[in-house]
């Protein structure tokens, strides 16, 4: 494996049904080093801070072998970057990972946290307003990560992918239940026992608090 892509986010403009929007979602290739630290990619650009970015989803990652499905499903040709993602990686496939999979990039670390969920902005870059619903039945999420150690990536640089002892929750699994969550306590605790994003763990806990206080 090895990094295809770098790409950084610029601010951008997506027009949404009644209204245009700011958004980072914008990502453009670069052939230049960039340098990763806690909080993701330098220069960036994160606008809706309140659902992207943060140190447990630092840097999103998408796969050649993702890209070459939705080629073929849309049947149109797709760049680096197009799907937002900060890093595009030869050999990979998002569905494979498990969360707490770390992934070894030249000097980074990185360790996987979530999934990706579609949102309209999304939709409205990939100008199709049904791209959310064809995004989630594809179950091909591409995978949010924290930074473990920071350094510079580049493409071409090697990746090499160590997996996670505790193999309890893979990405499919914390993207189904995202959509249909399984509510009973021993369901939510398997999750919670994984390292997933602080955003992922926040909703657990209030589903937990739920129900533990209906008992």
């Amino acid at each position: 494996m090895k990094i295809i892509s770098v790409n950084v986010g610029q601010e951008g403009i997506v027009q949404r049904k009644l209204y245009k929007e700011k958004t980072g979602i914008f990502k453009i290739p670069t052939d230049k080093a960039v340098q990763i630290n806690k909080e993701g990619l330098i220069g960036d650009v994160i606008i809706s801070k309140k659902h992207h970015g943060g140190p447990d989803q630092a840097v999103y990652i998408y796969g050649d072998a993702d890209y070459d499905w939705w080629r073929n499903e849309l049947d149109r040709e797709l760049a680096p970057g197009i799907f937002g993602e900060n890093l595009t990686i030869s050999g990979l496939e998002s569905a494979n990972f498990v969360i707490g999979d770390i992934l070894h990039i030249g000097e980074v670390i990185l360790q996987v946290t979530a999934p990706r969920f579609p949102c309209k902005t999304f939709s409205a870059r990939m100008e199709d307003s049904q791209f959310i619903k064809k995004f989630r039945a594809a179950e091909r999420p591409g995978l949010y990560c924290r930074v473990l150690k920071e350094g510079a990536v580049q493409a071409g640089t090697a990746v090499r992918i160590e997996e996670y002892e505790e193999k309890s929750v893979t990405i499919v699994d914390l993207y189904r239940d995202y959509y249909a969550p399984d509510l009973q306590e021993s369901a939510i605790r398997r999750f919670l026992d994984a390292p997933i994003a602080i955003r992922m763990r926040e909703g657990k806990e209030k589903q937990l608090k739920t129900v533990l206080g209906s008992k």
